[in-house]
């Protein structure tokens, strides 16, 4: 360690060793040239790449919300068909969720479309829509793996909407809502005769959430459960 203090010393106080380094350096720039300048290209391609492709997305997300907003102005007038497939050159939601899924607006598209179907009874194909929405939303996430397990529910998949009232129940669990998936969740046991995880989802539920409105459904079904399986 030493020896290369003692170096560097030398090459700063002593003249012809600073040139000699200097020569050895700039050596190294010419012998490199031609890979330091296709590497600066790259790196300003990929700097044009970006901002190319931020400006691109940027627009598409404009571009669907504003789509978007007459497809949902239909399904809040439940005028679903017409929300669903669109009209006099607007688009409909699912066109909107396949031609702009890449945006924040296409999978809210997504999400409106599901329930649109699901009202129509059409539910495979609103477990298809559900299914491709997807967000870091404590609310919106949530309440799409609900409706997914109610999809499920209503075609008598009785294990698969287990599986989504699962999701829901622990997806950022908070005092508003997770409740109520929990009901769900542990309804859905007991149709399927998981008793004792009915149960266990019950007593979750009441040790958690003992202020929510959901609590004294929880203790009263739980405690038709024990007597059911004898505890």
């Amino acid at each position: 360690m030493a020896d290369k203090e003692n170096k560097g010393i030398e090459i700063i106080e002593n003249a012809d060793a600073l040139k000699k380094e200097f020569f050895k350096y700039e050596g190294l720039l010419e012998k490199n040239s031609k890979i330091l300048t296709y590497l600066g290209g790259a790196i300003i391609a990929l700097v044009a790449l970006y901002f190319g492709y931020k400006y691109y997305t940027d627009s598409q997300e404009k571009e669907a919300q504003v789509a978007l907003y007459d497809a949902v102005f239909s399904f809040e007038a439940d005028s679903l068909n017409q929300a669903l497939k669109g009209k006099g050159g607007n688009e409909g939601l699912l066109s909107l969720a396949d031609n702009y899924s890449g945006t924040k607006a296409g999978k809210l598209a997504s999400l409106y479309a599901g329930i649109a179907l699901m009202k129509q009874a059409k539910y495979a194909e609103a477990i298809e829509r559900l299914d491709k929405f997807s967000s870091d939303d404590q609310v919106l996430q949530g309440r799409a793996y609900i409706l997914i397990g109610d999809c499920y529910m209503e075609t008598k998949k009785v294990e698969d909407a287990i599986n989504y009232y699962e999701k829901a129940s622990n997806y950022k669990p908070n005092k508003f809502s997770t409740p109520g998936y929990m009901m769900k969740w542990a309804n859905a046991l007991t149709e399927s005769k998981k008793t004792k995880e009915a149960v266990e989802v019950y007593s979750d539920l009441i040790n958690k959430y003992p202020t929510g409105t959901e609590t004294l459904l929880a203790k009263k079904y739980k405690s038709r459960l024990e007597t059911e399986i004898g505890e």
